[in-house]
């Protein structure tokens, strides 16, 4: 049955907005796939801020368009899945591919991040990019280890002045001892 041109434009705007509250697009060839694991892959996705819509292929292109973002026409042909990764594209990345991994029915056919096109390695290495909380520790490490170096620094010649003067102390009471 043919989709009525409301239903296509109603699909465009939910294709647009959960492309612009995405960070990264994982685009899937969902063959295979019964409707219980799709369940199961999007609960495992939801809990990553992510999730999984199947997609009219021409429709998802034009939401593609109209948002700004690369058309990966190479990858859009077929029985198409695509991940709305969320925030943390490393956290939602590993969270699918641990999924294929169980499951054994799903592959990755690319991504597309903005303007640029992955193939499916390098849409499968995004699994490789450090959590939300990595980097952030990352950067907060950075910016503490010199503040660290900073005070050590102003409280060497403190303590190296307490110390003489303690030496200077203890020397004095030999003396008087002697």
């Amino acid at each position: 049955m043919a989709i009525t041109r409301q239903k296509k434009e109603e699909l465009v705007a939910q294709y647009r907005e959960q492309i612009r509250n995405s960070s990264a697009l994982i685009i899937t060839n969902y063959k295979g796939v019964n409707v219980a694991q799709l369940r199961a892959l999007r609960n495992r996705l939801k809990e990553q801020n992510s999730g999984c819509t199947v997609v009219k292929n021409s429709l998802f292109k034009i939401a593609l368009g109209e948002t700004g973002y690369a058309q990966p026409d190479e990858l859009l042909n077929g029985t198409n899945a695509v991940i709305f990764v969320g925030e943390d594209i490393g956290k939602g990345v590993t969270a699918l591919k641990g999924w294929i991994k169980e499951a054994k029915v799903l592959e990755i056919r690319g991504a597309v991040l903005e303007k640029s096109i992955l193939n499916a390695t390098q849409a499968e290495a995004l699994s490789d990019l450090p959590t939300k909380e990595q980097v952030l520790a990352m950067v907060l490490g950075t910016i503490n280890a010199p503040a660290g170096s900073l005070v050590r620094i102003i409280n060497a010649p403190a303590a190296s002045l307490a110390r003489v003067i303690n030496a200077h102390v203890e020397k004095q009471k030999e003396a008087e001892a002697a």
